[in-house]
């Protein structure tokens, strides 16, 4: 016995082939990969101008 169109489930829809998906995964790898390095970024920066601001404070008082 044979599966045909008429026994498919109503509603289901044809399933995307892995070679579809693959571009739509790798731009979104790259654009949240992205969104991590600004945000490491940021931090790194901001770290950086805490530390300068205490030893210049450490500096003027001694």
């Amino acid at each position: 016995m044979s599966k045909t169109d008429d026994s498919a489930p109503k509603g289901a829809e044809p399933q995307a082939s892995s070679t579809e998906t693959v571009p739509d995964l790798a731009t979104a790898a790259r654009k949240s990969a992205s969104k991590g390095v600004w945000m490491g970024t940021a931090v790194g920066i901001g770290s950086a101008a805490i530390v300068a601001a205490l030893l210049y404070t450490s500096k003027k008082r001694g």
